[in-house]
C-alpha cells in the first residue's frame, strides 16, 4: 500500500531524482579524483623531462666555460652554481603546479560527493513533504466526504470512500 501511496503523491520519482542526481555526482567525483591522479602523473613525466633538460644545459655550460679556460675561475663556478639553482627551482615549481592542481581535483571529488548526499537528501525530504501533502489532501476529501460534500460516501464497513475524482 505505501508504494502505491508514494506512487500517487509522486515522492517515488522525487527519491528516485535525488538518487540519480547523487549518482551523478559520485561519476563526476571519480572523474575529478582521475583527473588528479593524471595531474600527479603529468607532472612527475614534466620534472622527469626537465631535468634531463637541466643536465644538458648544465653540460652545455661546462664545456662552454671549459672552452673558454675559465673552468677553475670563481665567476664559473658562481655562473654553474647559479643556473644549477634556477633549474632546480624550476624543477620544483613544476612539481609544485602539479600538486596545486591535483588537490584541486581532488577538493573538487569531495565537493561533488557531499552535493550528491545533498541532492539524495532533497529527494528525500521532497518525498516526505509531498507524502505529507497528498495525506493532507486525502483526509480533506475523506472529511468533505464525510459530512456530505462532493467526495465520496461510506462503505457497509463504515469505512469512507473516495468517489469523485
Amino acid at each position: 500500500m505505501s508504494g502505491l501511496f508514494e506512487s500517487l503523491s509522486g515522492a517515488k520519482g522525487l527519491r528516485a531524482q535525488g538518487a540519480s542526481e547523487q549518482n551523478i555526482a559520485e561519476f563526476n567525483a571519480q572523474v575529478a579524483e582521475q583527473r588528479a591522479e593524471a595531474e600527479l602523473i603529468r607532472s612527475g613525466f614534466g620534472q622527469m623531462q626537465q631535468a634531463k633538460e637541466a643536465e644538458r644545459i648544465k653540460s652545455r655550460l661546462r664545456a662552454g666555460i671549459g672552452a673558454a679556460g675559465g673552468a677553475g675561475s670563481p665567476v664559473a663556478i658562481d655562473l654553474e652554481l647559479e643556473q644549477t639553482k634556477e633549474l632546480e627551482l624550476e624543477n620544483l615549481l613544476i612539481g609544485f603546479e602539479g600538486e596545486v592542481l591535483a588537490q584541486q581535483a581532488e577538493s573538487q571529488a569531495v565537493l561533488d560527493r557531499l552535493q550528491g548526499k545533498l541532492a539524495r537528501q532533497r529527494g528525500k525530504s521532497a518525498a516526505r513533504a509531498a507524502n505529507v501533502q497528498f495525506g493532507v489532501q486525502l483526509a480533506t476529501l475523506g472529511i468533505a466526504a464525510g459530512s456530505g460534500g462532493k467526495g465520496g460516501g461510506t462503505s457497509g464497513t463504515g469505512k469512507t470512500l473516495l468517489t469523485g475524482f
